[in-house]
């Protein structure tokens, strides 16, 4: 008979995670579902992207993903198993409505319905996102984002889902990273729908926050008021290269376009007007509409953060070969628009296998800019989390320590932030396990547990072992030297 496996040494216990705290891991419906032909599922924006030649790494696609559609009781024995207390997934809108308009299709909840009620049966707390970047393609052929009425379509889906899973879901949230969908998608061109037109980007910015103000007030009309409504931003933490005064009016301009654009209506009712003023060569906003702002700037239950690296800018000093070291790809247009006079630079340090610096800093940073710019809003940080070059070792384990330390470095930037007085609430590590990362293809792993691309079998990575046990004691556990 042999003992059974202890966790490893914590950290004192004075330094614990508050009771309640949410131990959980995120994905999104394209990343990770398949079945992309199954139920009356339509084709969304990235099933056309990454069906496009020269779009993705290798001409990968979600077709298939990682089948979670068809595996994920097993996928939510797995998150038990790991001691997840909360799991955030995102719902497939074309799955659900596969036009973008009219009645849902019932099968396409149904899924849904199934996977919350086994995330209920095993204690895990459901937290659904309702738009991870997948929009219908028949509403963008009507125009996407760019255009109006794409927001309402988005408030009745959100509607219809609210009315059929809001009495057993307590937490949502709307959008996740907006500015993605915006500026990657419609700017510089390296998302779905892969369009490259400046002023487009900030009517669709403009246009997701409609409809994330227009969807907050759908769903409060059909679920309990216990309910939390939230979007998850990707807010940048924007640095300058040196104390030189133009080298901070850059980080001003990419602030208002990288935060303010989103944050300014959301939280203050207004857009920045030092961003009206960098933009005015791209766009005059005629598309902010009277009442559009008191639409979007509805009272927020919680604000998600999510954070993988900080921004480094200074003013260009030429007209010619400026960097753009930015972390969002290699297109040849930028995703900033009105602001080319910016040059962007690699931040020194330690790189993911996504080239991003680790810098837990700048997650504490971000997390106390909400605490003094929102101070009675709950946070959440609704992703963080690492790209690595994992491979399963001779005995078939998958050791991936730097993916620890990593974890150990940004959940102790979140432990202090808590103690200078901020309001987190839980940590959704992404991801839960290697899928489709968008247009890097499988080739980029951010799981927690790896995932064998051709038979799918599912291994949880030492990593894995490492967050169940700080989920389970709420105390980090120690990291080997």
């Amino acid at each position: 008979m042999t003992d059974p496996p202890t966790d490893p040494p914590t950290d004192p216990p004075t330094e614990r995670f508050p009771a309640g705290f949410l131990w959980g891991a995120a994905t999104s419906a394209y990343q990770i579902e398949g079945a992309v032909r199954e139920g009356g599922r339509t084709p969304s924006i990235w099933d056309t992207f990454s069906h496009t030649p020269g779009r993705t790494a290798g001409g990968e696609t979600g077709d298939l993903a990682v089948n979670h559609y068809h595996r994920y009781r097993d996928d939510v024995a797995l998150m038990a198993e790991l001691g997840l207390n909360a799991y955030r997934f995102s719902v497939s809108w074309s799955r659900v409505q596969p036009t973008g308009r009219g009645p849902a299709v019932q099968v396409g909840l149904d899924f849904y319905r199934r996977l919350v009620d086994e995330l209920l049966a095993k204690g895990i707390r459901p937290a659904i996102t309702l738009y991870h970047w997948d929009l219908p393609q028949e509403l963008e052929d009507a125009g996407g984002w760019p255009e109006r009425d794409t927001a309402y379509r988005f408030a009745e889906y959100a509607k219809i889902v609210g009315e059929a899973l809001g009495d057993r879901v307590e937490q949502w949230i709307t959008l996740n990273e907006p500015w993605c969908s915006a500026f990657l998608g419609y700017g510089s061109g390296v998302h779905a729908p892969g369009r490259t037109h400046p002023a487009a980007a900030l009517r669709a910015a403009h246009h997701l926050n409609l409809a994330h103000g227009l969807a907050t007030s759908a769903l409060r009309s059909v679920t309990p008021a216990r309910n939390q409504v939230a979007i998850s931003l990707n807010s940048a933490v924007v640095r300058p290269l040196s104390q030189d005064p133009a080298d901070l009016v850059a980080v001003r301009t990419i602030d208002d376009l990288a935060n303010g654009v989103f944050h300014g209506p959301l939280l203050h009712g207004a857009y920045p007007r030092t961003l009206f003023a960098a933009t005015a060569s791209v766009t005059d906003w005629s598309h902010v509409r009277d009442g559009d702002l008191a639409a979007i700037h509805q009272p927020l239950d919680a604000l998600g953060l999510n954070y993988y690296t900080p921004t480094l800018v200074s003013a260009a000093s030429g007209t010619t070969g400026i960097p753009r070291a930015d972390g969002h790809g290699t297109g040849a247009h930028s995703p900033w628009p009105g602001a080319d006079d910016v040059a962007f630079h690699r931040t020194p340090g330690e790189r993911t296998e996504m080239g991003w610096t680790i810098d837990p800093t700048g997650l504490h940073e971000l997390i106390m800019r909400y605490r003094h710019e929102a101070p009675d809003l709950p946070l959440y940080v609704t992703e963080n989390g690492a790209a690595y070059d994992d491979r399963p070792g001779p005995d078939g384990r998958v050791h991936d320590p730097e993916r620890i330390a990593y974890l150990h470095g940004h959940l102790s930037a979140v432990r202090r932030a808590i103690t200078d007085g901020a309001d987190v609430r839980g940590y959704y590590l992404w991801s839960l396990m290697d899928n489709f990362e968008w247009a890097y293809g499988y080739g980029k792993r951010f799981g927690a547990v790896y995932v064998d691309h051709g038979t799918l079998a599912r291994t949880p990575k030492s990593s894995a072992r490492w967050y169940a046990a700080a989920a389970r004691t709420g105390a980090l556990p120690a990291v080997a030297g």
